[in-house]
Order: C-alpha cells, then structure tokens, then sequence
C-alpha cells in the first residue's frame, strides 16, 4: 500500500470519512528536511512526533497507522498552473466555456444558514473578451427584423437555457420565468421533445457564449472611431532615459496596425513645465507645435485641428513622431505640468471619447494636481494612517477619472520615474476608467525598452470594446454585493468600462435574497454591451447555469480553486486601501482557517484525529495560494520591504489579471534546464515545474524563474563553465556584474534551446513581455531580490515558509472544534 501525500484529501464532503494528516508540535526545525520558519507555529512538541505523524494515510488504511520519515516534497502544489473545472459539463453542456465566466464554487447555497458556513468568498471572476483558442470563436448573430429577443421584464436576452410553449409561441424567462411571446419573426414550430426545429441553426440556443449585432435603440449617439491620444512626458528624464524615443518609435511602428482603419483618430500633447499642442490637419507637411505656458487657465488652441484622422494625416503624423525625440533632446526641464496637460487632454477628446495613454517620468510638480513626496515615514506603518499611503491624496486625480469615464475615455498609465512618482494617485485614473498601470520603475532604455515597445504596441493593436457597459444578471434569491476590477459602477449594478479588451478580468461577490431557495438551478448571464473598433454595436451574452444544493459538502467539491484564489486576492489588495497590510494578510488566513475548520466539522467526531489535517480534493493548494498572496508585493512586509510605488502598481496589476495570469503570479514556474540543453536532439524533460524552494536548486544547474511578468535565469556556481559561454557569450570568473549581460541568441546549440524554451514560456502569456534577469548563485542582494525572497515555500522576509504556514493554520483549525 502506499502512503498519500501529507494532505489527504477527498473528492467528496462528506463520505467516506477521510483519511487525514498534518500534524503539530514540534520543537527544532534543523532536522527537518526543508528548514523553513515562520509566523507563530508554537515550540512545543515533540520532533519526532512531528516526523512520523506528518506522514499520511493511504486511502483506505485504519486511522492510526503511519508510515515512518516526513517527505516535505509531497505537499501539493499547482505544478501543472490553474485547472479550469469541467465538473458541470455534462450537467450544463451549454454553459459558456469557463474562460469567460468562473464561479468560486459551481455549487450554490440554498439557504442562509449554509452560505454562512462558506467562510470563502461566494461569487464569480468574468473575463468578458478572453482570448478564444482558433475555432471556438465567439458566434455572431444577426436578429435582423425581429430585434434581439429579450424578456420583457428582466431584459434577459435569450439563450440556451430558455424553454419554449405553447407550440414554439411562448418562451419562459431563465431568470425571472416570465412567459414571453415569441416574434412572429422568430417563430419556430417545435419538435416531439419540445426543441425548437431551427434549433441547429440557432447558435443563441446552443451556445453559452454568443455576440448580438445591436440595433440602432442600443446607441446613444453615433459608434465612436477608436481613438488614441498620448500624453507624453518630455521633461529631462524622459529624455535621458530614453523613453521619449522608445515610445515614439514604438507608436509609429504600429500606426498601420490600430485597430478601425480609416476611422481611426489621433493627438498628441506634449509637457514639461508647458503644455505643447500639435496641430497635424492633413493640408499640413509639417506638424505645427503651440505652447500654452498658462497653466492656471488652460485653453486648447485649434480644437478642430488636434484630433485627426490617421489616414488622411498620416504623413504628418509620421513627421511628428520622427522628430520629437530630436525637438527635445537638449531639453533640461525638470518640472512636471502633468495636471494641467491632463485636464487638456480631457477637453481634447470630451467630444468623441477614446483611450489616453500618458507617459509619465516625473513627479507632477506645477498647476493643478501637483503631488509631494509621501510614504518615506517609516512611523506611519502599522497605524491606523498606514493605508493612507495607498489612496490619492489629492481629490482632483479620482474626480478627473469620474469626468474621463462620463465622457468614455479610458486611460492608460506608462510610469517610469526612477524616484517616488505616486503610483497610487496615477493608477486611480486607470482604476475608474477600465484602464492599466505599467510600471518601470528605473527605467533605462537599454535594459526595458523592448519591454516598453512590445507592451504599448500590445497595448494600441490588441482588440478593444469601445464605449462599453457591463451587467450580471442572475436568477432570483441571489443578488450580487460588490464588483471588482478596473471600472467605475454607473448604478448599483452596471459596470462603465470606456474601453475594455482580452487583458482585463473582473470578478463580483454574491449573496443570497431569500432566507431559502426553492429553484434547483441558478441561472447567471453576463452581457456587455459595446462599440467594436469596425464601428458595429454589440452584445456579447455569457449564460451559464449552476446547481442549489441543501449540502456544504458538495460546495466544497464544486470548489473552483481558481476562481476562489482569484477573489480572495482582489478582496484583499482592495483591504489593503482601507486598513493595515498586516490586517489584510490575516484577512486571508482568517478565511481560510474558518474554511478548514468547517470542513473539519462535516466529519463525524471519531474521523477527526487530533493532530491530523482533512482538506477537500478540490482546496488542496488553497493554503499555499494563501500563503503566497500574503507574500506578493502587494500584501507583504512594510515599509522596507517593497517600494511604495512598486506596491501600488502591483495592487492595481492584481485587480485586472485574469485567473490563469494571477495563479502563474502567486505561484511561478520554476524549471531546470541545463540537462536539456545539454541534450541531443532536443527538450526531455526540459519543462517540468520544480517546487519553489531552494532545496531545489542544483549548484551545477541552470534555471528558470517565470512569473509571467519577468525570467530569472539562475547559474548554479558549479555550473560548467562551457555552457555559461555558450549562453552568454562572458567567463563569469572575469565578468563579476551579471546585471549587465543580457540573453541574446548565439550561434550554437545550447543557446537555440534556451532561446526556444523563452520563447515558448513566453508565447503562453501574451500579455506582458518578461524581461530575463541573470543572477548567479550567491550574488547578493541580486539573488535575494529576483529570486530568493519570491520562493514562496521558504522562510523569508520574517514569514514562514510552506510548511509552517500549513502546521500554524492546522493549530488554529483546532482551535474550538
């Protein structure tokens, strides 16, 4: 028979009583395998004890027997990234594919008194325009004459969960269950099982996902052109840095890829310690430039010429961009208009709406808006003023992101000072408009200018829903509390999003109406309503469906791990603007404490060994995403431990990612690599994801660290020699500072591999390019910084490591059982 790893766990809730693990009490750590301290874990116990109890059952053994020695190595881990659950395919065929749309749990309460045993947080994330896979595109359907078929009274828009009477001539509404008619239009007879005989030709009725063409009631004014409007920092830093050239260069490379030609628009303004307007109208060969030194009474020289259309202007536009990084290459201005440049941007494009895009390398200094040094008093954290720190202090930067999202502006923020530059007043413009943060910090051409390049185009040319609006609508008894993400709440239910694409990722917190549900399924659909870049108004409309169940044991095991870590961290980053960091970690442990505990609880006294953990099949990494949440920049430590706009930018990063992007961030990937580039042919093994420890780090190995937002390639000291030149092209024994070298292709077999390996890494997250740090084993702070201090298993930074952190939350699960 063989052991189980040390956390058993069951797919069930409730039967067979299960077999368990994971003791505590134990005094010296120095013999376990992987040294590992941490918060609060106790002193006393007995090692041994520890040793031989931590070793779990097998399925089927009697409780009590135990095989001898611990293997730290068997505690789970989400080595194979996020899995999304196929438990309700065959019970809810037509749901719409889980990319789209994730409950924390497919399972829903059916009372009160059960949601209030759930100490997880009960709701969804929705990522409304994922990116779908070649041949499961989105279906698109055009009512024509008959309108879009809605429920009367809910506006429910119809879908495959509806059913039809009367002879095809009644439809019955899936979350209201109004009897509506059905369009003569729209008629279909139905068959002997009660299907409509069209049903084949219907995607609306056998697809989840599906996206309506919206007639001319679905549009307040005319659909907008996609329209791109920089506001761009030109003062000494950005010059000298080289962001100034970067970024022109980079718009103009991609100018013949934005998205709705030949309706596309664009406009420049320019700041320093003036404002610089460019008028670029099509009769022009040369862009003309206006400065406006007034920064108490902005006014817009020729509106009607700084917006333009990109095809007729296009040689203009292209001179502009040619010629920026030289207008202002000797330019020494230290001081940032940044607010008076920003509500000129605003009175620019209030007209039509649009995205703005602002680079920013200084922080805002003159006019309105000027912002000051905050966060470098260390006696501020942990007081009740810590979280101060974390929010605007100045009212116009929230009140300028309520004008931009009334007038359908997005904005998104490129930060790159090398000092303070008060991210967490920056990102607000984005937080409220349905925009994202990018942060450089120390920015410098040489080392992030790819980054930077490969970002903005990403940014320009990925599709974009235009001028949209979100609503989840879901079945009666169940109502949805709060909403999550980077948009700003126009009603108590509707989601404003200027502009929205495949990058952003919202989620919402339920709760039940009703004291009991009646209904057997829940029905929830989600529909955004937009402006496509073609100019055509649409509906995408996401249905899916979910069981009630009377049973907390069945919540557990439709559990969606994903989804539950998903909301938990944006619950508790948005925590952290109100209140401590340090309330915010325990914010976490506390929930996932009262969820284990309660798990405990559905077990029969006699199946709940003392010093023996139970934990549900579908949980099982709950505690390790737990873990390295309160270990992720925007949770961990305190003043010294992460810089405070590098904090803020996390935090507003977090918000936004879509599941699979947060689980790759919380938990990395960590794979060794020299066997396999030491192989011929080619790979093995070369992808295989290592646990995040030390332990695991071979002095004669190379790794690589991917979070998805950057590549830590690792060099063992014992490393061959021989491969590190054939990577690197430099002797390490003459070469000291690694920060330097930088990972290119050569010309031979080794490097191919590696170059391979980084581009496949690569390919499967689109969204950010991942720059690739080289450190070498022992090279301090470097190794500390890029990868110690982020293998989340161990001890580091004060908190503990794996190990402790399941041994401490057990003792607390114990605790008034």
């Amino acid at each position: 028979m063989h052991a189980a790893p040390p956390f058993h766990v069951q797919q069930g809730g409730y039967m067979p009583p299960p077999p368990i693990a994971a003791p505590l009490g134990f005094n010296s750590r120095e013999q376990l395998q992987y040294p590992s301290a941490g918060p609060p874990v106790g002193s006393a116990g007995n090692l041994q004890g520890l040793v031989e109890d931590f070793q779990s059952l097998s399925v089927g053994s009697v409780p009590g027997s135990l095989d001898p020695g611990l293997d730290v190595n068997s505690l789970p881990r989400p080595l194979d990234g996020d899995e999304e659950p196929s438990s309700l395919t065959e019970m809810y065929p037509m749901n719409c594919p889980p990319r789209y749309f994730r409950l924390t749990t497919h399972a829903i309460p059916n009372s009160q008194s059960l949601l209030s045993r759930w100490h997880l947080p009960l709701g969804a994330v929705v990522h409304p325009l994922a990116e779908a896979p070649d041949g499961e595109e989105v279906p698109i359907v055009n009512f024509g004459s008959a309108g879009i078929i809605r429920c009367k009274r809910c506006r429910t828009y119809i879908n495959p969960y509806v059913t039809f009477t009367d002879g095809g001539r009644k439809w019955r509404c899936i979350i209201c269950s109004l009897l509506n008619d059905v369009p003569g239009d729209y008629f279909s007879l139905l068959d002997a099982s009660g299907r409509r005989c069209d049903i084949n030709d219907r995607p609306e009725l056998l697809k989840g996902s599906v996206e309506f063409v919206a007639p001319t009631e679905y549009m307040v004014r005319p659909p907008m052109p996609p329209l791109y409007f920089f506001l761009i920092d030109v003062s000494i830093n950005a010059v000298k840095s080289g962001m100034l050239e970067i970024v022109a260069n980079a718009i103009k490379s991609c100018l013949d890829e934005l998205p709705g030609f030949p309706r596309t628009q664009i406009g420049f303004i320019t700041f320093d310690s003036t404002l610089h307007f460019y008028n670029m109208k099509s009769s022009l060969t040369q862009p003309q430039m206006m400065v406006v030194a007034d920064l108490d009474d902005i006014f817009i020289p020729l509106p009607d010429d700084l917006l333009v259309n990109l095809s007729e202007s296009r040689n203009v536009v292209d001179a502009l961009l040619d010629s920026l990084p030289s207008m202002f290459q000797d330019n020494v201005n230290l001081e940032s208009a940044f607010g008076p440049a920003l509500r000129a941007a605003y009175m620019v494009m209030s007209q039509l709406g649009g995205k703005l895009l602002i680079f920013q390398s200084t922080l805002p200094s003159l006019g309105i808006g000027r912002l000051k040094l905050r966060g470098d008093d260390i006696r501020v954290y942990g007081t009740e003023k810590e979280h101060l720190l974390r929010i605007p202090e100045d009212p116009f930067y929230k009140q300028m992101a309520a004008d931009f999202t009334k007038y359908q502006i997005a904005v998104d923020i490129f930060a790159f000072s090398d000092k303070y530059s008060d991210i967490a007043s920056l990102g607000t413009l984005a937080k409220y408009t349905g925009g994202q943060v990018y942060h450089y910090p120390a920015f410098q051409g040489h080392i992030h200018g790819e980054k930077l390049r490969y970002e903005l185009v990403r940014d320009l040319t990925r599709e974009t829903a235009w001028e949209a609006v979100m609503r989840i609508r879901c079945g009666k008894g169940v109502r949805f509390t709060s909403y999550h993400g980077h948009a700003m709440l126009r009603s108590t239910d509707l989601m404003a999003l200027p502009a929205v694409d495949c990058d952003k990722g919202f989620a919402v917190q339920m709760a039940l109406e009703e004291t009991l549900l009646t209904t057997q399924t829940i029905y929830f659909q989600v529909a955004l309503l937009y402006t496509s870049s073609s100019g055509e108004r649409r509906i995408r409309v996401l249905t899916s469906a979910a069981p009630v169940v009377a049973d907390l044991g069945e919540m557990y095991r439709q559990a969606d791990a994903g989804a539950t870590v998903c909301l938990l961290s944006k619950l508790a980053v948005e925590k952290t603007l109100s209140q401590k960091l340090e309330d915010a970690r325990h914010s976490v442990q506390l929930r996932i404490v009262k969820s284990l505990r309660e798990y405990r609880n559905l077990h029969a006294v006699q199946h709940r060994l003392v010093g023996r953990l139970i934990y549900p099949e579908s949980l099982k990494y709950l505690a390790l995403y737990g873990l390295a949440l309160c270990k992720s920049l925007p949770l961990r430590g305190g003043y010294a431990d992460v810089q405070l706009d590098e904090r803020c930018a996390a935090g507003y990063n977090m918000i936004i990612l879509p599941i699979k992007g947060l689980v790759k961030l919380l938990y990395p990937s960590l794979i060794r690599v020299d066997g396999s580039l030491a192989k011929v042919p080619n790979d093995g093994d070369s992808m295989k994801r290592l646990p995040l420890t030390v332990a695991c780090l071979d002095p004669k190995g190379l790794y690589i660290y991917d979070d998805g937002l950057k590549f830590v390639l690792w060099l063992g000291n014992m490393l061959s020699p021989d491969m590190v030149v054939d990577l690197l092209g430099v002797d390490l024994s003459s070469f000291p500072d690694l920060s330097r070298v930088t990972i290119i292709g050569r010309d031979n077999e080794a490097s191919r591999k590696l170059m391979r390996i980084l581009r496949k890494l690569s390919e499967s997250n689109p969204s950010f390019h991942q720059c690739c740090h080289i450190v070498r084993q022992g090279e301090q702070p470097r190794e500390s910084i890029l990868l110690l201090n982020n293998l989340i298993e161990d001890q580091n930074g004060g908190v503990s490591g794996y190990l402790d952190w399941v041994l401490h939350i057990h003792r607390q699960v114990q605790q008034n059982v």
